[in-house]
């Protein structure tokens, strides 16, 4: 049997007052429940505003950039301090300002591994130089002074067909289309000097610091870049794009400084196919190209397309000899890397 409990007046009153206070509390939901449909106040989420489709990208000419490739072949070796390289110089200055680019000439002097003072001659193409948000595009334009990798004439200059050559004839084929590219990011497109200067193979006093002796033109430019603060939203490093059946591989000093970059990059070559040439997979390979000081200096986010070939481990072995001449160059490799970095560029709004 149970234990009942009284309830006096009093506490009848205390359990009144309670169910007063609920009641209040859950009235207005109540009549906000039964209020018309149309009464109701309604919050319409914020659509966003539909952006405009980009133009499409436009074709790259292979011929084209082959035919610049062969021009710079022409002028023989671009040895700093040479005829031949200040006239290639003076032709790289034109075929800019013929494609619409504010062109901006730095030049210095930089020392080499063995003491000697080198002219040094830096070439930047600016299109649309108005707008803030900035696209960096690079290349070395100067050749090897020796071929150092050669068992025969070690001592004299080399074409530099693919080392120089193929990365700047990319480059000033994607530049004949920026003047009316309306959208997106401005581009820059510097062409570095005494890139190839450094200390040759098996030097005597080849040492930890030998490093240091290549891509002295870059290393000039971000101490003294070209617009004071000088920023961009990313950079494409080119070098030695233009080999036969070239491949792509993920450079690794790329993905320790710009993975997003490279995924970028990669994911549109896949997207437009050609992701056989472009193989995501890391490999180390290059102790030091022009994307490094870009890199550690001005914190640019850059990358570097070079050609990895799996049987040196390392570059084609036509690099640093005097096979890297103009029968090395194929255009179908030209066309894979230049489109890419055209698509790249259309698709930045």
């Amino acid at each position: 049997m149970g234990t009942r409990v009284a309830v006096g007046h009093s506490g009848r009153s205390r359990y009144e007052a309670l169910w007063k206070w609920c009641f209040l509390l859950i009235l207005p939901p109540l009549l906000h429940a039964c209020e018309p449909d149309a009464q109701r106040a309604t919050t319409i989420p914020e659509q966003k505003p539909e952006q405009p489709a980009l133009p499409p990208t436009p074709l790259f000419d292979p011929d084209s950039a082959y035919a610049f490739v062969a021009r710079q072949v022409e002028f023989g070796p671009r040895v700093p301090g040479t005829t031949s390289h200040k006239a290639c110089g003076d032709w790289l200055v034109q075929r800019l300002r013929t494609s619409g680019a504010e062109v901006i000439e730095q030049t210095g002097t930089v020392v080499s591994y063995n003491k000697e003072r080198l002219p040094l001659r830096n070439i930047i193409g600016r299109f649309a130089p108005d707008r803030k948000e900035r696209i960096l595009l690079l290349a070395h334009w100067d050749t090897r002074p020796f071929a150092d990798k050669d068992d025969e004439r070690s001592n004299q200059p080399i074409d530099g067909a693919n080392d120089g050559g193929s990365g700047v004839g990319v480059l000033l084929e994607i530049a004949r289309h920026l003047a009316k590219k309306e959208h997106g990011p401005g581009v820059d497109i510097l062409f570095t000097d005494v890139e190839d200067h450094g200390q040759p193979s098996g030097a005597m006093t080849l040492d930890e610091s030998s490093i240091d002796t290549w891509c002295l033109g870059s290393q000039y430019w971000v101490k003294n870049p070209h617009t004071p603060n000088y920023t961009a939203r990313f950079g494409i490093l080119l070098d030695m794009v233009g080999a036969k059946d070239a491949r792509y591989h993920q450079e690794a000093l790329s993905m320790q400084y710009a993975p997003a970059i490279v995924r970028k990059v990669w994911k549109t070559a896949e997207s437009i196919g050609y992701g056989d040439r472009f193989i995501a997979k890391t490999e180390f390979f290059v102790g030091i190209d022009d994307h490094v000081p870009v890199n550690v200096n001005l914190r640019i986010p850059t990358i570097d397309i070079i050609e990895f070939d799996p049987s040196t481990k390392a570059f084609g072995p036509y690099w640093h000899t005097h096979d890297d001449n103009l029968s090395v160059i194929d255009r179908n490799s030209l066309k894979a890397v230049g489109q890419t970095v055209l698509e790249v560029l259309w698709k930045e709004r």
